[in-house]
């Protein structure tokens, strides 16, 4: 299990029973109560808390978006300034 910040992260292991939850694996590792969640994923694809858990699965929380990834993005090309180069029709 996987939660992660902007500086930081925090990772852990859990033996659970077959056939378990994530929402088991939630209450075991702890991080149930997780406000900042607002989803949760199993390898970066989105799960719901009663997506049944295979051995070896990474659960990731996920967290809102800090800044919108258009506006971030174009903020970095303006700050850039015009690409040199390339080719034009």
């Amino acid at each position: 299990m996987v939660r992660a910040w902007p500086r930081r992260f925090e990772a852990c292991s859990l033996d659970l029973p077959e056939g378990a939850r994530l929402r088991d694996a939630l209450a075991a590792a702890g991080w149930a109560q997780d406000e900042e969640a607002v989803a949760y994923a199993v390898y970066g694809v989105r799960a719901e808390p009663d997506a049944v858990l295979r051995d070896g699965d990474r659960v990731e929380l996920l967290r809102p978006l800090l800044a919108d990834p258009k506006d971030a993005r174009r903020r970095r090309a303006q700050a850039r300034g015009p690409l040199k180069g390339g080719s034009s029709k």
